[in-house]
């Protein structure tokens, strides 16, 4: 009987260590969603229309090609690549999502601590008291007391409530991790977008500024008519109303390039008014010939915003774990070793030691079922979280498949604006010779030369339109995180490939 009374700590211990390797609530797999074949319902072609008037190649759809890290160099811009550059190293939007991440670290490092480690705590006290000379012990007294100790305390994991708490602390993490790539992704495809609008709006403005002085020229000769009787003041009029109405196109116009040379300042981290932007052209930009496109299975491990809603699922599934771990048995120990004198001068020696050891068991018996319906509610949130990942994926999708029919709808109209170009300038080349033998008015050739350049004002707006939605199916690929060395989850995305 005496043996198994020595044998009871162990047995304890060995209780203890068996249990706390177990931990209540479901264990987290990462959602086995299933993704079509294919972007779109039809089939794509191998590459989009050409328009070789413009110098603009059928672009090719590269289906399983890897995406770079650095997407934004296939538009081969020195100007373009150091603007991103400047935003990414300046943008108070990107350093604030950096910022979150470090904050998600440091509080992971912070519960980690409290609950993997126990608490040790030095006291030191000392204190003057008096006793009541009416009670048991005796004779009133006035004394000094001072204390030296230290304590220790630890909760036992038992049932895996701290490692569950860990583990969402983790994925919040790995959340704020997704939302700094996908805050960088946007940051890159914005600077990208402003920059193709901008070289838009400019070529725009100088097509619109090259037909006012078409228009007011041919003004100034129906102007010239009516004197002379040749034509009424219905003409002149209708000319002066055609000039007034392309006048007042250009306002909007300039407007939309300073407002969009404002963006371009704060996306890279400066005022305004600073002014030290470059200026873009169409021409200083190459449109990519090759379009790579991530086959569609690969898409959920790529986009950041889908990462970022499966780490937010695996954080609703940890907490489920910790609510249900709520429900059992919490066993804390502790124990403290010091010393306690009433001088200093004796306080360290044997007779002032003290100690004391023990240890408490909670548990819930009565909560008003509170503690059952924060996991029901736990597990309600994990319901909303796998949801909303569904959500996700379906508009990812829908973001791929939507911007690869814009880049096949923007090559055709751009070859059809571009014949319509082609054809304007033929008549006008037709028409100048005309003039040249006198087989035609001025006022003739000044309309010819107008038309021309209203379809040059279509087709800068379809080839911009091009260029962006090229930009928009790199990010809505990925943007290419997983290639750029720079980041921490890249080791994290091979390792996960090696294990698929």
């Amino acid at each position: 009987m005496k043996s198994f009374s020595r044998r009871i700590p162990f047995i304890v211990i060995i209780t203890v260590v068996n249990l706390a390797g177990c931990a209540v609530g479901p264990d987290f797999r990462s959602p086995d969603m299933a993704t079509p074949d294919h972007y779109t319902e039809a089939p794509l072609p191998d590459q989009t229309a050409s328009a070789p008037s413009e110098s603009t190649t059928a672009q090719r759809f590269a289906f399983a090609k890897d995406l770079p890290g650095e997407w934004w160099t296939l538009f081969r811009s020195p100007e373009l690549d150091k603007m991103i550059k400047k935003g990414l190293t300046d943008s108070p939007t990107l350093a604030a999502a950096q910022a979150s991440l470090h904050k998600s670290e440091e509080d992971l490092r912070a519960v980690s601590g409290s609950i993997l480690y126990p608490a040790v705590n030095a006291n030191l006290q000392a204190g003057r008291q008096r006793i009541s000379g009416n009670a048991d012990a005796g004779p009133s007294d006035t004394y000094n007391l001072y204390n030296a100790s230290v304590g220790v305390s630890y909760t036992l994991d038992l049932f895996g409530g701290g490692r569950r708490q860990i583990e969402a602390y983790q994925a919040q993490i790995d959340y704020q991790s997704f939302i700094y790539e996908a805050t960088y992704l946007t940051l890159a495809a914005n600077i990208v977008t402003a920059a193709i609008q901008e070289a838009s709006l400019r070529e725009q403005i100088d097509v619109t500024k090259a037909i006012l002085v078409a228009e007011q020229r041919q003004l100034d000769v129906i102007q010239k008519q009516f004197e002379l009787g040749a034509v009424s003041k219905t003409e002149v009029l209708a000319q002066e109303t055609e000039l007034a109405m392309t006048k007042a196109g250009m306002a909007p116009l300039e407007k939309q390039l300073d407002l969009n040379r404002h963006a371009l300042s704060v996306l890279t981290g400066q005022f305004p008014g600073d002014g030290k932007l470059p200026e873009f052209s169409l021409e200083s930009l190459h449109l990519p010939e090759e379009l790579p496109v991530s086959l569609p299975s690969l898409l959920v491990r790529q986009r950041p915003d889908i990462r970022a809603s499966e780490a937010l699922l695996h954080q609703a599934c940890a907490a489920v774990g910790v609510t249900t771990a709520n429900l059992y048995p919490q066993i804390t120990l502790s124990a403290g070793y010091g010393f306690q004198a009433v001088s200093t001068d004796i306080l360290f020696n044997g007779e002032s030691v003290v100690w004391n050891f023990g240890a408490g068991l909670l548990q819930p018996l009565f909560r008003g079922g509170e503690l059952t319906a924060k996991r029901r509610s736990a597990i309600a949130a994990y319901d909303q979280a796998a949801a909303q990942y569904r959500q996700t994926v379906l508009k990812a999708f829908q973001d791929v498949a939507d911007v690869l029919r814009a880049l096949e709808t923007d090559a055709r109209t751009l070859q059809a604006q571009a014949e319509a170009e082609a054809a304007s300038k033929s008549a006008l080349v037709l028409i100048e010779k005309q003039y040249d033998l006198g087989a035609v008015s001025y006022p003739a050739l000044l309309i010819a030369q107008r038309d021309y350049q209203k379809t040059r004002i279509n087709v800068v707006a379809v080839k911009a339109q091009l260029y962006a939605d090229t930009a928009a199916l790199f990010q809505a690929l990925g943007g290419g995180w997983w290639n750029r060395k720079s980041t921490s989850l890249n080791a994290k995305f091979i390792q996960e490939e090696n294990e698929e």
